[in-house]
């Protein structure tokens, strides 16, 4: 709704000031054209602290090195995980129980060593 006056109500009944300048937006000339194959070109950012892209192998061997205690937490649930439904297959109930109990440890130990690695690089990025 529109009053006499060139203002507009909203639904609370408020006026609000109508700027005939912001009706007719001009075009906005873009300074470097788009690319939609190329991530965007943000001034002053670099996507990565690393000068070369690292391939998915690279990075998983550097992630194990800094942090070796995630990996062996991700490993030791799914052991667990997978002896715990062999044992659910096989009929042995009370095994299987201490296996899904086992998994949980093992998921609590993979997320405080995600969050003590996080801490420790943290501080470590600290001057």
């Amino acid at each position: 709704m529109t009053s006499a006056e060139g203002g507009v109500y909203n639904a609370h009944f408020l006026r609000l000031p109508v700027d005939p300048d912001m009706a007719t937006p001009g075009p906005v000339a873009p300074e470097v054209p788009f690319e939609p194959s190329q991530p965007p070109v943000i001034e002053g950012f670099s996507p990565s602290v690393y000068s070369n892209q690292e391939s998915f192998k690279e990075k998983f061997l550097r992630k194990t090195r800094e942090n070796p205690m995630v990996p062996i937490g991700c490993l030791g649930t799914v052991t667990a995980l997978a002896y715990g439904l062999y044992c659910f297959h096989r009929g042995q109930s009370h095994r299987s129980q201490l296996m899904m109990r086992t998994r949980i440890a093992a998921q609590g130990f993979t997320i405080a060593a995600i969050l003590l690695g996080l801490a420790a690089s943290a501080l470590k990025s600290r001057p």
